[in-house]
């Protein structure tokens, strides 16, 4: 099996087509954008939280590589109700574990993109969510 089919699987192929169920939205309060530098894939995202804080509502666009692509519907699907401490805990997770000091984060779905991690070209990509999230968990306005 060649390295591109191992990376770029069936599975991994599908994620990349449910990002349309998180289209762009302007009218979202808080936005972050990140870009890998290994291969210049970009995601931007917007977000809204809810009166406790948690992530209620998500807009992406991305100009990405497949896996940049599929980690961002990854980290969509399960960001609902998350806090921007367990952003950054999972953050700071996924460093650790595609730096080979930890294990492969607590993220649903997280396992479709472990093939990738063997390609360090591809680990700016894998982060792209989770460092979006981040700059756009930064930019909330003060009355949030």
């Amino acid at each position: 099996m060649s390295s591109a089919e191992r990376l770029y699987t069936p599975e991994l192929l599908a994620l990349t087509l449910r990002l349309a169920e998180y289209p762009w939205d302007d009218g979202l309060p808080m936005k972050g954008d990140a870009r890998s530098r290994s291969c210049g894939s970009t995601l931007a995202m917007g977000l809204s939280l809810d009166g406790d804080g948690r992530i209620d509502r998500m807009g992406l666009r991305a100009r990405a590589c497949a896996i940049g692509q599929a980690s961002a519907a990854i980290f969509a699907g399960a960001a609902s109700g998350k806090t921007a401490a367990e952003i950054e805990s999972v953050h700071d997770a996924m460093a650790s574990w595609l730096a080979g000091s930890g294990p492969l984060p607590d993220w649903p779905g997280i396992s479709a993109i472990e093939a990738a991690r063997a390609f360090p070209g591809r680990h700016g990509a894998m982060m792209l969510p989770w460092e979006a999230a981040l700059a756009a968990l930064s930019s909330a306005p003060a009355s949030v």
